[in-house]
């Protein structure tokens, strides 16, 4: 096993320090550390120096909700793509979600795309099960079985569809309580949303497209906060996008609710005026909201109102962009950039320093899915799941670039800050000096 020793780094923003990485582990945290005489005994060990100049070092980022689409949709994405794509986003675990073709609701399926991610071993993956079978709003999938599969799955989620039905989702709550699990919702009531193309309001109006009313979302979420309280259940909203959406939230929480919440980097920093383009790349699911509903979410997430940001990473081929907006499928890939964008709109206005993001974006996500071994301190005897950004870096993303297969960013030719320059997972550096080993 070779050791790595990152020097100068500043550890979660803080002062810079170095960091002594020896085998899968954290050897030692501190400054002025030399590698000599801390490997193991019985022969010298291999030493990769890292000079971090003042780096931001954070835990490896830890992604809830992702879409890898394999099985079945390997023309977007594979897992060896999207994982390469969240090492490249500094990204040492994701939650992959169960949209895929056949559905990830069997033990089966879960253990067939956990097998995939122990193989390319780029991150760790976390297959996501579905809670109803086929994502059909029906029937309750194999929780329990998924759940004790080799995948051990503990989140489960329809997401692309709503468990619309009130009596299934208390089930789930019901059933994943058993083993500490978790229902991920994705708060669509589908009545209010058909023909929905963009938010409802005044672009909408102007534009003539069909609306999606904030009210979509939030009559979901306080059903569900309400089901959960009387199950005793945790219940976690995917992708809020409304500021009313956030006052649920905030209200449940101050009665004791066991729910937490998820933004995505797109809803921190676009807003429904780029719809006017119709450009498709800003098609997405739920859409893009108001300038009144990014500054909601900003300060949610900052307050911790909403816990974790989660990509929502959702690629497609480019047929499936490249048409006219109506036809053109939801979603926008979001691995690679996630990180900038929130130093963009979180760090570099003030709203959270590092150790914020390292909580939204490690931390918690970590806790919430119960992935063990990620999201932990940088300290010594922590497993070394570890990333490095360069956060004095500005340029203009580049699609052409991207490690994932699908290239449907909202932010081609935009300048952001950050860059990641270096992931390791265990100890094993999956990204150096940006680029993919």
């Amino acid at each position: 096993m070779s050791k790595t020793l990152i020097r100068g780094a500043k550890v979660l923003g803080g002062d810079p320090q170095d960091v002594l990485i020896d085998g899968g582990t954290v050897a030692a945290v501190g400054t002025g550390l030399s590698a000599e005489g801390a490997g193991r005994a019985g022969g010298a060990q291999e030493v990769t120096v890292v000079e971090a100049d003042g780096k931001v070092l954070l835990p490896g980022l830890v992604d809830l909700h992702t879409h890898l689409r394999e099985p079945g949709r390997e023309d977007s994405e594979t897992v060896l793509t999207g994982t390469r794509a969240a090492a490249s986003g500094g990204y040492t675990a994701v939650f992959a979600m169960a949209n895929t073709f056949p559905v990830a609701d069997t033990a089966g399926v879960v253990e067939q795309v956990w097998r995939l991610g122990k193989e390319h071993g780029y991150c760790d993956v976390r297959p996501v099960g579905a809670v109803t079978v086929g994502l059909e709003g029906s029937t309750l999938a194999e929780l329990g079985a998924m759940h004790e599969s080799a995948a051990g799955v503990t989140v489960f989620s329809d997401d692309g569809k709503c468990v619309h039905d009130a009596v299934i989702m208390r089930r789930a709550l019901e059933y994943v309580k058993a083993f500490d699990g978790v229902v991920a919702q994705h708060a669509q009531e589908p009545r209010l949303t058909e023909g929905a193309q963009m938010n409802e309001g005044v672009v909408s109006a102007e534009l003539g497209l069909g609306g999606w009313p904030a009210v979509a979302e939030e009559s979901i979420i306080a059903r569900d906060v309400l089901l959960a309280e009387h199950v005793g259940s945790r219940v976690h909203i995917c992708h809020l996008s409304t500021a009313g959406s956030v006052e649920i939230v905030r209200w449940a929480k101050s009665r004791g609710i066991d729910v937490t919440a998820e933004v995505t980097p797109h809803h921190l920093l676009l807003t429904d005026e780029l719809v006017r383009s119709y450009n498709p790349i800003y098609k997405v699911n739920p859409p893009l909201r108001t300038e009144r509903d990014v500054m909601a979410l900003r300060e949610a997430l900052a307050d911790g109102t909403i816990d974790i940001v989660a990509t929502d990473h959702a690629p497609h081929p480019h047929e499936d962009k490249d048409c006219e907006w109506a036809a053109a499928a939801m979603g926008m890939v979001g691995l690679e950039t996630a990180l900038s964008v929130v130093q963009e709109t979180m760090v570099d206005t003030g709203l959270l320093d590092w150790a914020g993001v390292a909580d939204r974006m490690s931390f918690t996500p970590a806790r919430i899915g119960r992935a063990e071994g990620h999201g932990r301190p940088v300290s010594a005897g922590e497993p070394a799941n570890l990333m490095l950004v360069d956060t004095a870096y500005r340029g203009s993303v580049d699609p052409a670039g991207f490690a994932s297969r699908s290239r449907n960013t909202p932010y081609e030719g935009r300048e952001l800050p950050g860059r990641v320059t270096h992931t390791w997972l265990r100890g094993t550096a999956t990204l150096i000096d940006g680029k993919l080993t």
